[in-house]
């Protein structure tokens, strides 16, 4: 069985950074796509970034240049990376595995190309 566990969320300060954790267990890591993805309250849950397998790298616009995501294959774990928040990126964040999510942003962004997600880890950006 395939867990996700997210970690790292917290309250900060407009500017500040966070680093969140998503710990793999029960499957291959190395061989999953990775993403994060957010939901803010009344909005639908939206793409964040991914890693894929062969170490590629995708973001949504409104966080390309602040975020950065990263994997550490020999600790199945992955990381969000967050600098310069804003209020508008509170939200919750969850990451999630895929055996393959595609090989262009269009698909990769999509929630239903991933087979395993995490409880979500809360992230609250103040102004």
């Amino acid at each position: 069985q395939v867990q996700l566990v997210e970690s790292g969320g917290g309250l900060v300060q407009a500017g500040g950074s966070l680093r969140l954790s998503c710990v793999v267990s029960g499957g291959t890591f190395n061989r999953y796509d990775m993403a994060w993805f957010r939901q803010a309250p009344g909005k639908e849950r939206e793409f964040v970034a991914a890693s894929k397998s062969t170490t590629a790298t995708y973001y949504a616009d409104s966080v390309k240049g602040r975020f950065a995501i990263s994997r550490d294959d020999a600790r199945n774990t992955l990381y969000l990376q967050m600098n310069t928040l804003k209020p508008e990126d509170t939200a919750i964040y969850t990451c999630a595995a895929s055996y393959y999510s595609g090989n262009d942003i269009m698909y990769i962004s999509r929630e239903r190309n991933y087979d395993y997600w995490g409880q979500g880890t809360q992230v609250t950006v103040s102004s």
